[in-house]
């Protein structure tokens, strides 16, 4: 799986495959699974979505047919009672449980969206994934969390008022550049830095140490992923390891805000570690 993941990785955006991405990240916590059985479930969702629209389907005729294929006749839908549960990270959990959170039901949109020729495109919008597409008048966005309703611009400046309260969301930037379409790669970064943080909160270290070995495989260049898995490795009382990855952040980071705390972390294990030997 690390190996197959680390070919994807290296791809290009538009080669990419964002649905088999997503699977395999999937496979560490789900050994067996058969990824190209999801793909071949995403293949067949589009399928029913093509079988009825009607003949000449425009874009418009084509997302409403979508939407009430996959969340009024399938039941798809987030999951508000157990939002933090870490199954709503994984793709092949969402797809059997109809349950996710606004990234992965993002994805499965999009990824059958794209079987149908739609145009959809990722937005990694603050506080909550989103989907849009483009069209003469401009853009619409989406939000497959919701049915995939339309989202109007004071929906988006609500969703930045939950993010970063009242205050704080009158400095945030403007609409046009929180609406800037995510790249493939930065789509699976922010799935698992959701999952890693869910693991975090339950003190799942040793998961979550797993979860950004996974972001430094899709993107190396990820200092605070190498500060973060210096903190996991102290929590499992690795300290050569947390040494190490602290030692690497300065590296990578020396002018960093934390760099003071930072290097009296790496003096504290530097004693720790001297007390090993």
């Amino acid at each position: 799986m690390h190996e197959r993941l680390a070919k994807i990785a290296k791809v290009s955006e538009q080669e990419l495959n964002l649905a088999e991405a997503a699977l395999l990240i999937a496979v560490e916590e789900y050994p067996g699974r058969d990824v190209e059985a999801y793909l071949r479930q995403i293949d067949e969702l589009a399928t029913s979505v093509q079988q009825r629209l009607p003949a000449q389907a425009g874009l418009e005729d084509t997302l409403v047919t979508l939407n009430q294929f996959l969340f009024v006749e399938q039941g798809f839908s987030g999951d508000t009672e157990t939002y933090d549960d870490p199954r709503n990270s994984f793709l092949n959990e969402v797809l059997d449980r109809k349950r996710g959170i606004p990234i992965t039901l993002s994805i499965i949109y999009m990824e059958v969206g794209r079987r149908l020729g739609l145009p959809l495109k990722g937005v990694s919008f603050p506080g909550h994934f989103l989907v849009k597409f483009s069209t003469r008048e401009g853009e619409v966005v989406l939000d497959p969390f919701s049915g995939g309703s339309l989202l109007s611009k004071e929906d988006l400046e609500e969703i930045l008022e939950e993010t970063y309260g009242p205050a704080e969301s009158v400095n945030a930037a403007p609409l046009e550049r929180l609406l800037i379409a995510a790249g493939k790669k930065d789509i699976l970064v922010r799935m698992l830095r959701n999952l890693k943080g869910a693991y975090l909160r339950r003190e799942q270290f040793d998961k979550a140490l797993t979860v950004v070995d996974r972001i430094l495989v899709i993107q190396p260049d990820q200092p605070d992923e190498v500060r973060d898995r210096g903190r996991i490795y102290e929590q499992l009382e690795c300290f050569r390891a947390a040494l190490e990855n602290y030692q690497s952040y300065l590296s990578l980071r020396p002018g960093s805000g934390d760099a003071q705390d930072v290097h009296k972390r790496i003096a504290e294990l530097k004693q720790i570690v001297a007390n090993l030997n």
